[in-house]
């Protein structure tokens, strides 16, 4: 197979990473995009174009002030033209050289499969990470070893996020660290976040973007060296026909040096770090240096939303009273050609940024790329006005084709990279790649198809507005056609038991969250339009082909005797000790509010933090009164007593009283928000992007995704008979279901010879062979299926027995609900719902 380097035999140009080389069918080696006969774009160049030209050089009044204050004048008028954006919404594309732009942009995704921007791509190698603690690992390593270039885009970043932990000993893993020491080797570090409306949303990114600005101050290694981007603009006066309030940047992706790149469902922010045991107990007798979850890090967005996260070491929510809620995602690592059509997309939206809000800044320089120069430039948003400001440089740094995968396939997974972009987001006509792909791939799936995914707001036609996105009718499709061949075939969607928003759903405050989890109903069972009766309708009943599903995680909060007797004694509450650790190891770097004024370590005040350290040290003064400096034999978290050989939790240590233990059980949903599709063991579609509106339609949040199918096929079944399967959909499917089944064992903290929490280009995924493995080989099998289903009835009656977990289906009203979790202050959130209930029981 031909190599992306391979010259042109109708263009002496070497066509390198044209990256629209190849057609949407498969590749189709050796032919230019245009094609040469009906070209009107010549193709790209290897060398970059020359710099503008220097007008002043033509100016009589060049370096006087005169002229510096009519260029002055000249972007202050343009600055003020827009507000005739009001007025004109198409204002991007009613020049003609944007109309041209636009049409050679349309041609590109006509010529490709699910009308992407980009091709389909053979020879990449794609790793999978499940949860966070293997991605986030993998993330580390491979910033450490960035040599030139880093991109980071994501809808929300924590520059005080811990990529390994426990925290206290790896604290030179926390992310603004790592970043800083890549700065400081001369690496360049481009970081584009979401800007939030704060009024909505609690992220902070301005918080973001001055601390992490703030970490190679000026005079020091590495100034310069970090940019950060927020958008979209919220500022009437430079951006008034441009401003987004309701939608967000939502993708999350990273590309570093253009040789590696990781995508998928986990934002570099707090919340997200998880192993597969999924915790909720974080308190530790033996001393809380051993703490996982430090400040804002620990979170349920059940009980308590983030609040100001820029004070990043402080927490509302004792860890002591309850626990946090768990969070599964899925994310991808690659190398391959895919990585540079990740990065292209990168750039675009870095260009729109410079052009839609730093336009007028020198601190901010405009991305070129080698194989979109000359009159491809457009493609990238690149711009060149008369009077610019910015310098432009031009990526990679060093020669394309030293990549490793410019110089031959790597892999063996058949991808494309899939997008959801729009003019507010990107300055380009709509483009919804990713719906096409989920239509085109759940229509023609034969066998089974299985989603996670965070939300699942879909409609089946033209009569559930406001819902516009038909997933739910290519669903409908696949069902009724399976029926109709009698074939065996399942829908399996498992998707969070309650949007993860705080607040009793019986409360004003959880309109928003009703209004979701109504749309949802609506989507799959309520209503004439709905999946399951538009499945009647045909006269297929629908219960034997969707199931939908929810996770729930247990643990048991390690409040001991001895620790309670230690805070009375102390006066201390736990609360403050974990803030107080949190402050030793958090608030090391250099922080700041503004870019202009950067302090020293912690910015709550010297007051405070003396109070927080004088009141931890009073809490361990109490350690040998109370027998805590001797082993602590109680376990931490009983969390693997839900996986494989964890033992019963009967079985697990406790330091008091079975009535003190019982007090201390808790439970939460297992937040689902990774974005993945699995079908018939063959193709997989990963990325940023929900199942709803905002996600799908292009107009609304901007969202990434890779759709990969592996041709390396390992012998497998299905339904009892022989079957090809995709190497690395199969493998991810079949961890993914002993995750959930509890057939995997629990994960140890030590990920550096975990061969799952390295990047891709260290070693392959470790699928972990053995009976387990082999017993969920069949995704179609009864046995697997009676496990699967089985486990979900016990485990909803357990959960409705001690805790009254809701929703359930004997809620129908709101009486019903009083009835079944009333109101009063017997109980915590999320603990067990009788507090006489007997211990033995």
């Amino acid at each position: 197979m031909p190599s992306p380097l391979m010259p042109c035999e109708d263009c002496s140009a070497l066509d390198i990473a044209s990256y629209h080389h190849y057609g949407s069918r498969g590749r189709q080696p050796n032919v230019c995009w245009p094609p040469r006969q009906a070209q009107r774009y010549p193709p790209p160049h290897l060398t970059s174009p020359p710099p503008p030209r220097d007008t002043r050089a033509d100016h009589p009044y060049k370096g006087t002030n005169l002229y510096d204050a009519k260029i002055g004048a000249i972007h202050f008028k343009n600055k003020i033209g827009k507000f005739g954006n009001l007025i004109n919404s198409n204002h991007r594309h009613d020049e003609e050289h944007e109309q041209a732009t636009d049409e050679k942009r349309n041609r590109i995704a006509e010529s490709h499969r699910f009308n992407s921007f980009a091709p389909e791509r053979d020879g990449n190698k794609i790793k999978w990470y499940v949860d966070g603690q293997d991605y986030f690992y993998a993330v580390s390593v491979a910033l450490e070893n960035a040599k030139e270039t880093i991109y980071i885009e994501d809808w929300w970043l924590s520059p005080e996020l811990f990529l390994r932990r426990p925290p206290f000993f790896n604290q030179e893993y926390r992310l603004d660290q790592i970043l800083k020491r890549r700065a400081e080797a001369g690496v360049k570090i481009y970081i584009i976040v979401y800007k939030e409306v704060a009024a909505a949303v609690s992220c902070n990114s301005a918080h973001t973007k001055h601390a992490l600005n703030a970490l190679c101050p000026e005079g020091t290694p590495g100034y310069g060296n970090i940019v950060v981007l927020r958008h979209p603009d919220h500022n009437v006066f430079e951006n008034a026909g441009d401003m987004t309030f309701y939608w967000a940047h939502h993708e999350k992706f990273i590309v570093i040096d253009y040789e590696i790149a990781f995508i998928g469902g986990l934002d570099l922010c707090f919340g997200r770090w998880d192993s597969r045991q999924h915790p909720c107990a974080d308190v530790h007798p033996a001393g809380v240096q051993n703490e996982m979850f430090p400040g804002q890090d620990f979170n349920n967005n059940r009980i308590m939303d983030f609040h100001t996260v820029e004070d990043w070491k402080s927490n509302e929510l004792s860890k002591a009273d309850f626990g946090r809620m768990p969070w599964h995602d899925v994310a991808m690592c690659l190398i391959g050609d895919c990585v540079y059509d990740i990065a292209e997309h990168f750039v675009l939206r870095w260009n729109f940024v410079k052009r839609d809000k730093y336009k007028r800044s020198d601190k901010v320089e405009w991305l070129t790329m080698t194989g979109r120069e000359g009159e491809n430039e457009d493609l990238i948003a690149v711009q060149r006005p008369k009077h610019p400001v910015g310098g432009y440089t031009n990526h990679p740094l060093s020669p394309l084709e030293n990549r490793s995968w410019a110089k031959g396939q790597q892999g063996t997974v058949h991808a494309q990279v899939v997008r959801s972009s729009a003019d507010w987001s990107s300055g380009i006509l709509t483009e919804h790649s990713i719906q096409n792909a989920y239509i085109e791939v759940i229509e023609n799936a034969q066998h089974f198809v299985y989603i996670e995914n965070q939300f699942f707001i879909t409609a089946t036609g033209e009569n559930q507005a406001p819902i516009h996105n038909t997933i739910g009718r290519a669903i409908v499709n696949a069902c009724v056609k399976a029926s109709k061949e009698s074939r065996k075939f399942r829908v399996i969607i498992v998707i969070p038991a309650v949007p993860g928003f705080a607040g009793d759903l019986r409360d004003d405050a959880a309109q928003g969250t009703r209004a979701i989890m109504d749309y949802q109903y609506k989507s799959i069972h309520r209503g004439e339009h709905s999946i399951f009766e538009q499945i009647k309708a045909q006269g297929v009943d629908p219960e034997q082909y969707i199931f939908i599903f929810n996770l729930r995680s247990y643990d048991r909060l390690n409040k001991t005797s001895a620790m309670e007797q230690q805070e009375e004694k102390s006066g201390v509450k736990y609360q403050d000790v974990q803030r107080a650790e949190a402050e030793e190891i958090m608030a090391e770097g250099v922080h700041s509010t503004t870019d202009q004024q950067p302090t020293l370590g912690d910015d709550t005040g010297v007051k405070e933090k003396e109070r927080l350290i004088e009141a931890k040290r009073k809490f361990e003064a109490q350690r040998s009164e109370v027998g805590l400096d001797k082993e602590v034999t109680s376990t931490d978290s009983i969390a693997a007593t839900a996986m494989l050989n964890g033992g019963k939790v009967s079985e697990q240590r406790w330091d008091g009283d079975l009535e003190k233990e019982k007090e201390n059980f808790v439970q939460e949903e297992l937040y689902i928000h990774g974005k993945l599709l699995i079908v018939d063991d063959r193709i997989v579609i990963c990325g940023s992007s929900n199942i709803n509106d905002r996600s799908q339609l292009g107009v609304h949040d901007s969202e990434l995704s890779i759709v990969m199918e592996d041709y390396n096929t390992i012998d497998s079944t299905m339904d009892g008979q022989p079957f090809k399967a995709g190497h690395h959909a199969a493998t991810l499917r079949r961890l993914l279901w002993r995750e959930h089944l509890g057939l995997l064992p629990a994960q140890q903290l030590d990920a550096s010879k975990d061969p799952n929490a390295q990047p891709v280009d260290v070693c392959p995924n470790d699928i972990m062979e053995g009976p387990e493995y082999e017993f969920v080989a069949d995704p179609m099998s009864d046995q697997v299926w009676d496990m699967w289903t089985g486990n979900a009835d016990t485990n909803t009656q357990i959960f409705r027995h001690l805790f009254r977990a809701d929703p359930d289906n004997n809620i129908k009203t709101f009486d019903d609900y009083d009835a079944f979790l009333p109101r009063h202050n017997k109980f915590k959130q999320g603990h067990l719902h009788d507090p006489f209930m007997p211990a033995e029981e």
